[in-house]
């Protein structure tokens, strides 16, 4: 079984809903300072492109807010994992705006339930089939957790163009 939230090394000692509140407006920055002709391109073979970074934001947050959803709403319930590669393989055909204006809008819904849910759900168990029993809490330290890991992605190529165009 792996750790239950492999996310956590990146948590910064922030509230979680700090972190959460935003990331939205930390992918539109650096989306601006890696600069449109860069928005596409990858990093490196077999590495995502700023864009497709920001639509696998997008399809997570949909994936966290049904089992955000799920965990309040049944019994101890069993979360499904999926293959983010193989979702990646719609993303050549979505607008980086499309994107981040899907992130936005269903973060700012996940925010509004969250605040509505903590404190008292915060000890909900669920379970994912990958990384073992779990709590409502560990989900969204994990959303928090994936948000500063694919940050500092962006930050990265956001410095790597800063440094190309001097």
């Amino acid at each position: 079984m792996s750790e239950l939230n492999p996310y956590a090394r990146f948590l910064d000692g922030r509230k979680l809903d700090a972190i959460l509140a935003s990331t939205a407006s930390s992918i539109a920055r650096l989306l601006k300072d890696i600069g449109a002709g860069r928005i596409y391109d990858s990093p490196a073979p077999g590495k995502w492109s700023p864009a497709e970074i920001v639509c696998h934001l997008a399809d997570c947050e949909l994936v966290f807010a049904f089992r955000l959803r799920q965990t309040l709403a049944e019994d101890a319930p069993e979360i499904q994992p999926f293959d983010q590669e193989r979702w990646a393989g719609t993303y050549p055909g979505i607008s980086v705006e499309q994107a981040l204006n899907t992130f936005t809008t269903t973060r700012k819904w996940n925010l509004l339930f969250l605040s509505i849910a903590l404190p008292a759900a915060a000890a909900r168990p669920v379970t994912h089939p990958e990384r073992g029993e779990m709590t409502f809490l560990t989900l969204v330290e994990t959303m928090a957790g994936h948000d500063l890991n694919h940050l500092e992605q962006l930050q990265k190529m956001a410095q790597a163009a800063l440094f190309a165009d001097s």
